[in-house]
């Protein structure tokens, strides 16, 4: 069946929130949501863990659950816990899970970003299971797409329950709650009553989360690109008065402040970094500022690598007297070194800090711990 086309089939708008929150309105034509009764479509997908999984790795299980899910939504990163309890629960009892990654990590937005620490590439799924323990397999669909479109993924996540016949008897949410307390545990009521020989309470229920990335949202995700490469960059000077005012932080978002050099290789080789954090978490709150260690008279060379790298944050060259006095006041337990990076929460507290080199990774984790993954 054909999975990239280049015309999308609108979507009944007026159904799209209520059926999957932030769902756009179109998805590749001729997609459609197993049926009830239909048999299990079959895949060769690989597996984190290195293997090749297709249907056959289940055979013996009594109770299969395929599990569409993903690293960035933050629906799916509140389930973790509880599909991770479903397998320790019933992994005596003849149950299966295994968990599949719909989405073409290419189409995915940088702003679709803001609840996570990783995207949704291959080898970042590697480092989700790995972090999170996953006591199951997870596999890769985004190449081609193909399971993903015969099941009829609609988001993330999306749970398919089939019986030892390997027949469709389940098809919607996990249950009913994300974060509140949970009232209705549909999915699991649908796996009791298989493994009790009854038929299940209720076949089919609507799915939230976040919408399945297919391959033509690509196009969409270079736009905004290309729209925030477009955003005007600028550089002011500060002054120590005006640092310890940007240090205070009286916002009620996190302040990422790294403070920079032309002359210094390592901290231009971040700036990228940088950026695309300031585009994955803005959305949540989260100010990017640079301060440049050059001498204001070279003001036009630090904003042109800034320009250069699209840095369109608060960025600022700083022009005054002492340099140890605002050292002291920007950061006291900094050593003097670039670059120097800060996560400075609402009110003036420093939640990370970082002299040398980013790790990309590392810092995220940390605006993340402190913005939360969920809705």
């Amino acid at each position: 069946m054909p999975m990239r086309r280049a015309c999308f089939a609108l979507l009944i708008a007026a159904l799209a929130p209520a059926l999957v929150p932030g769902m756009a309105l179109a998805d590749p034509p001729g997609l459609k949501t197993l049926a009830i009764g239909s048999p299990a479509p079959d895949f060769s997908l690989p597996g984190v863990d290195g293997k090749t999984y297709s249907l056959k790795d289940f055979a013996s299980a009594k109770v299969l659950v395929v599990y569409f899910t993903c690293n960035h939504c933050p629906t799916a990163q509140a389930y973790e816990a509880r599909v991770a309890k479903l397998v320790e629960d019933y992994k005596d009892k003849g149950v299966a899970l295994m968990a599949i990654c719909p989405n073409d990590a290419t189409a995915v937005r940088l702003d679709e970003l803001g609840y996570t620490d990783l995207d949704d590439t291959f080898e970042s799924m590697k480092i989700r299971a790995r972090d999170a323990h996953y006591n199951y397999p997870y596999v890769y669909d985004g190449e081609t797409q193909k399971a993903s479109f015969e099941y009829g993924a609609l988001a993330t996540p999306h749970v398919f329950i089939f019986d030892a016949e390997r027949k469709l008897r389940y098809n919607g949410r996990f249950d009913d709650q994300e974060v509140k307390p949970v009232k209705s545990h549909e999915a699991i009521d649908a796996i009791d009553a298989l493994l009790a020989g009854k038929p299940v309470p209720v076949e089919k229920t609507r799915v939230r989360g976040c919408s399945t990335k297919w391959a033509d949202k690509r196009d969409a995700a270079k736009e905004s690109l290309a729209k925030w490469d477009a955003e005007p960059v600028t550089l002011e000077t500060i002054d120590e008065a005006g640092a310890a005012a940007l240090v205070k932080n009286d916002t009620k978002g996190l302040l990422v402040l790294n403070l920079w050099a032309t002359w210094c290789g390592p901290c231009i080789q971040e700036l990228p970094a940088l950026v695309e954090i300031q585009r994955m978490y803005r959305g949540r709150g989260l100010r990017v500022a640079t301060l440049s260690l050059d001498d204001p008279a070279k003001k036009d060379d630090a904003l042109k690598v800034l320009t250069d790298n699209h840095v369109s944050g608060l960025n600022r060259i700083v022009q005054v007297a002492d340099r140890d006095k605002f050292a002291d006041i920007v950061d006291k337990e900094w050593p003097g070194p670039v670059p120097h990076t800060l996560v400075i929460a609402p009110g003036g507290e420093v939640i990370y800090r970082k002299t040398g080199a980013l790790d990309p990774l590392e810092l995220k984790r940390a605006i993340v711990g402190k913005i939360g993954r969920t809705y």
